[in-house]
């Protein structure tokens, strides 16, 4: 996932990048909001974690300049302004959810696999196409040229999460929760699955999985 930081305390900032990073995310960083609309204006990004109390203004007013804007992208506020009504202003604004501080690391990624999740589903409404492959969320189906591929579950599963963003780097730790729910203990069961989807396009299909070496791996246009 590639999340934009947005936080005026650096230590607050430097601890979220790192564990996010350690996680197989890809994070940036902005210290206000004329930064952060400059990096959300270039584009790619998954998820904002969101501070309100910023130099230049409340981050509130970034959420709803996305929002009026049309844009899509997952916002979970993290700040300590945790009062009641500071948490309906929030959502009012269009955060799609709202963390007090002080947190713990390990649920910030947690809310934000789950706003990943969420925002998957919501892109599902029709069918997901990338070369000749296209991924139907409703029949939870694959298909080649218009012809079912017969994949097995964890396949689809694979292919659902990355048909949707062609170019993108994905950790084998995402893939593998996406998957499975959760870290495998062995890397050779994303393997085993890779194999099967690979095998399956038969380099038919005008697209393939790239592993970039030690990082993960993307879709790309073969």
């Amino acid at each position: 996932m590639h999340i934009l930081i947005v936080e005026d305390d650096r230590l607050i900032a430097e601890n979220l990048y790192d564990f996010l990073e350690s996680c197989g995310h890809q994070c940036d960083y902005a210290g206000n909001l004329a930064a952060a609309r400059s990096l959300l204006d270039g584009g790619g990004i998954d998820a904002v974690v969101l501070d309100r109390n910023l130099p230049d203004g409340d981050g509130a007013s970034l959420a709803r300049h996305l929002r009026a804007a049309g844009n899509p992208v997952a916002i979970l506020m993290l700040t300590a302004r945790d009062a009641l009504d500071d948490k309906l202003g929030g959502f009012e604004a269009g955060a799609d959810d709202y963390l007090a501080k002080p947190f713990a690391l390990k649920e910030v990624e947690a809310r934000l696999l789950a706003l990943q999740r969420r925002a998957a589903s919501r892109s599902e409404a029709g069918p997901v196409r990338f070369g000749a492959i296209a991924y139907d969320a409703a029949a939870q189906e694959v298909r080649l040229d218009g012809r079912p591929l017969g994949l097995p579950p964890k396949a689809v599963r694979l292919l659902a999460v990355m048909l949707p963003h062609p170019n993108r780097l994905f950790s084998r730790r995402e893939l593998e929760i996406a998957v499975w729910g959760r870290e495998q203990e062995s890397s050779d069961n994303l393997r085993s699955v890779l194999h099967t989807v690979r095998k399956a396009m038969d380099g038919q299909a005008g697209i393939e999985i790239q592993n970039v070496h030690g990082l993960g791996y993307k879709l790309v246009a073969a």
